[in-house]
């Protein structure tokens, strides 16, 4: 992979990672409601269901991208389209997090499948991650399934470690974004950018 991509894989990665979505309200969300065990269970749970989608893209759909032109442009430009959705969604949010503070209590079983599968069944994650994961591929650098497949787990690891540290200290996180709004709003207002900078790039893309 190329240094350029690999710098602007990480950055638009870490602002994806730490931007206030689903994943984290959940595990938030656990972390006050049952403690810190479980919000370190739930963020191993969301992110084992980013796995399943980033295999997916991997081995699932490189042959039918490599091989047929119309696949190739159909997802490009329908990955385009979203990722830049994605990016004017956040650039138009307002943060308001609001957490359930007294959700019902669950296993820690219970708690890391609801996890996996809150991802695992959410077809829009699987249509994000088609289109972020390959435009930072260099066919030319190696196998292509294996590159997608190091950047989907290097992307969940990031995930994890971010999610792991906000479902132990979840009680206080959520008071100091609750009272820190403008900082989500400007972490909104970078990856909506970003977003909308890799939908425009993606549109681009040329088939290699």
């Amino acid at each position: 992979m190329e240094w350029s991509n690999i710098v602007l894989f990480f950055t638009a990665s870490w602002f994806i990672v730490i931007t206030p979505g689903p994943d984290l309200i959940y595990v938030m969300t656990r972390g006050i409601s049952q403690g810190r065990t479980a919000g370190v269970v739930s963020a191993f749970g969301v992110t084992l269901g980013i796995l399943v989608h980033t295999l997916f893209a991997a081995f699932g759909l490189t042959l039918l991208l490599k091989t047929s032109a119309l696949a190739f442009t159909t997802i490009k430009i329908i990955g385009a389209l979203y990722l830049i959705y994605l990016g004017v969604q956040a650039l138009q949010k307002k943060s308001s997090l609001t957490l359930n503070q007294k959700c019902n209590s669950l296993s820690l079983g219970k708690i890391f499948i609801q996890g996996v599968f809150s991802n695992v069944l959410n077809p829009k994650i699987a249509l994000f991650f088609l289109a972020f994961i390959p435009q930072f591929i260099s066919p030319q650098h190696g196998n292509v399934s294996v590159q997608m497949a190091i950047l989907g787990f290097t992307f969940a690891l990031m995930g994890v470690f971010f999610l792991v540290i906000v479902g132990y200290y979840a009680g206080n996180i959520g008071k100091w974004l609750s009272k820190h709004e403008n900082v989500s709003n400007k972490i909104n207002w970078i990856t909506g950018g970003i977003l909308v900078g890799l939908g425009i790039r993606l549109a681009f893309l040329e088939q290699k």
